[in-house]
């Protein structure tokens, strides 16, 4: 088997997220892979951006609504990915839920890996309705490795 080419990780800002960034930086270093650290998001609605100004002030609200929060976290898994050894990261920030984003990503980078962690596959709500990590699963077209992290 060929080693991995790509590798598109999933976060969302999470101490376990990042777990699963280091875990796929670690592979994309040993296979001199381009790891893409992916973060899906929702626009903010123009309710919570005035509810976030009224309580916060507009030099803060910014921080917590819309892209600017799955931008820190791209950011944040990068420098993670640094440190584990990967060279060449790129990221990216897609409005829409995980799942479809991760595949969206998946193929238009061509990746042959995606990585992401096990948080909510064994809740009660992840049993009833499905995570993250068991969808992604069942729906990649390429290898999916799920990291260990909780």
């Amino acid at each position: 088997m060929a080693a991995y080419q790509t590798v598109v990780v999933g976060t969302d800002g999470s101490d376990s997220s990042y777990l699963a960034v280091d875990r796929a930086a670690a592979i994309a270093a040993d296979n001199g892979a381009t790891l893409v650290i992916a973060c899906a998001y929702h626009p903010a609605r123009p309710e919570d951006v005035s509810r976030a100004r009224d309580e916060l002030g507009d030099d803060v609200a910014y921080q917590v609504v819309g892209s600017t929060p799955a931008e820190e976290s791209v950011r944040t898994g990068a420098e993670r990915a640094r440190r584990a050894g990967a060279t060449k990261i790129d990221t990216v920030v897609v409005d829409g839920e995980p799942v479809p984003t991760l595949s969206k990503v998946v193929a238009e980078r061509s990746a042959d890996l995606l990585v992401v962690g096990n948080r909510g596959l064994n809740t009660l709500t992840g049993r009833i309705l499905g995570s993250v990590p068991s969808e992604a699963a069942r729906k990649s077209t390429v290898d999916v490795l799920i990291v260990h992290t909780t």
